[in-house]
């Protein structure tokens, strides 16, 4: 199996089991070692008091691409910390996509930098920090 192939199957793998992403829309566009693309609309109910997209799901979305792109290597690998930088607002009904991209792996941990966009307008970036686990994120069959 080439790279490719095998970060394409980790996030096949990782989406069949995330019912949060699928529960909001999210789609995976694009996957390759190291990196993830994703798409999601805001809808309804991710809106806040002020007529815009809650941050908390802006954070969601990114920190989701940062999980597909830092389990492209058949790792588990989680969060262990991240930040996010709301730039413009972000409203109801509009297409959004995140571009998760590895800037170094070093031991078990990871650098990861998330651009939340709309029409290739930054809305939001993401910085994460990831730890592996040490687990298969395929399961053998």
């Amino acid at each position: 199996m080439t790279d490719q192939e095998l970060a394409q199957a980790c996030a096949k793998a990782m989406y069949a089991r995330d019912v949060a992403s699928q529960a909001l829309g999210i789609e995976v566009a694009e996957v390759g070692p190291g990196l993830a693309d994703l798409t999601m609309q805001v809808t309804d109910a991710m809106v806040n008091g002020h007529g815009i997209c809650h941050g908390g799901y802006l954070f969601l979305f990114a920190d989701t691409a940062f999980a597909f792109a830092c389990n492209t290597y058949n790792v588990v690998t989680v969060a262990q910390s991240a930040a996010v930088e709301f730039i413009v607002p972000v409203y109801r009904g509009e297409w959004l996509d995140a571009r998760a991209r590895e800037v170094t792996r070093f031991g078990r941990n990871g650098l990861y930098d998330v651009a939340v966009e709309r029409g290739g307008e930054v809305v939001a970036l993401f910085h994460g920090r990831s730890r592996s686990l040490g687990q298969p994120v395929l399961e053998e069959e």
